[in-house]
């Protein structure tokens, strides 16, 4: 028969479970890239937020098309994405708010270290896909609607082509798979820099087209516009924007580099 301290005890108990679900809300749910993952850069940016912040951050790494997919659902607090067309619909359509960019890095063409394509002459991104497309050469595309898809997409459309020639491979997988087959089958394929560098120890393969501006790669989070998902942590969404665009974060940015290379420039304010 229970007294009186263990009837009391038992309710501090039940208290503290009912308290547990609140606590939940200190988890910061993040839709992002599979480059910001696969680079590293994540790993070494949210650890020191987290320890600031009392927030953990969970990150859900997939393609930019699924990533704000995800973020239209209502199923993450916060979205980090690298395709302004798609991101600009996105806050169009009313799911985004306070669009920040925060760094970028370049897409890169590579290939096999020999170019069989003889890429590296061409003037443009789209001279180069033309000449990938008259070789008989190997292309492996993600296929996966990601930023770096939607940009491959983009060049051919400039080049006038359709993809489907032989040795076109969509595969609808991450960048770091890509590259790993393209390495395999010794074909082109394009890749953001960050991930190509933090890969480069196990790949064989070489930048042959390296486009500059024309390919420039920038990266925006945006917030879900409370009106249309009022239950997620929103406070906790723009704690991490906030520190994403402030000093410290955006010099980790500028300061991360793998085998001595800058993966990504910091561009708030810039």
């Amino acid at each position: 028969m229970l007294n009186l301290k263990s009837i009391f005890s038992v309710a501090l108990i039940a208290s503290a479970v009912a308290i547990l679900p609140a606590q939940a809300q200190e988890e910061i749910k993040l839709a992002t890239t599979t480059s910001t993952e696969n680079s590293g850069l994540l790993g070494y940016l949210l650890p020191k937020f987290e320890a600031e912040s009392g927030y953990k951050v969970q990150v859900i790494a997939t393609g930019t098309g699924k990533a704000l997919k995800l973020a239209s659902q209502g199923d993450v607090d916060v979205v980090m994405t690298h395709a302004p067309a798609a991101e600009a619909k996105f806050v169009e359509q009313g799911f985004g708010v306070m669009p920040r960019g925060i760094m970028e890095n370049d897409f890169v063409i590579l290939g096999p270290k020999n170019d069989p394509a003889k890429i590296r002459s061409s003037k443009t991104a789209e001279e180069a896909f033309a000449k990938i497309a008259g070789s008989g050469k190997g292309f492996v595309s993600r296929g996966d609607n990601s930023g770096t898809n939607m940009k491959e997409i983009i060049i051919w459309k400039g080049a006038e082509i359709e993809p489907n020639f032989e040795g076109y491979r969509s595969i609808g997988q991450g960048m770091g798979k890509t590259l790993l087959m393209a390495n395999e089958l010794q074909a082109y394929t394009l890749s953001d820099r960050g991930t190509f560098v933090a890969y480069k120890a196990k790949l064989d393969l070489a930048v042959d087209f390296d486009g500059g501006a024309a390919l420039a790669n920038p990266y925006q989070i945006i917030l879900i516009n409370p009106e249309k998902y009022p239950d997620l942590n929103h406070k906790g969404a723009k704690a991490l924007s906030d520190w994403l665009i402030g000093d410290e974060a955006q010099q980790m940015i500028n300061s991360y580099t793998v085998s001595g290379e800058q993966l990504f420039k910091a561009t708030y304010n810039k």
